[in-house]
């Protein structure tokens, strides 16, 4: 148990340091993280770093279609967390 802490630790950690340095980069219109990549890390369990990262910096929080997928992320993870 104390290792998934971790990794979800890590990994939330890094979540939000994603969503900062996109947003940096999208201030000096530099060469972004894909939207791909961020999805990734809130698929795998970066979500609640995802989310303080995107509503700390409001970096994509008005694009609607990141936030139906990011949603649809968190719903998927919710209901795989109750199946198991």
């Amino acid at each position: 148990m104390k290792l998934l802490y971790t990794y979800l630790i890590l990994l939330n950690c890094i979540a939000f340091i994603f969503f900062s340095y996109d947003k940096w980069q999208a201030k000096r219109n530099k060469q972004r993280i894909s939207e791909r990549n961020l999805f990734s890390l809130v698929f795998f369990g970066g979500t609640i770093g995802g989310l303080i990262g995107m509503y700390f910096f409001k970096h994509k929080n008005r694009k609607t279609s990141f936030l139906l997928v990011f949603y649809g992320i968190i719903i998927l993870q919710v209901l795989l967390f109750y199946v198991f």
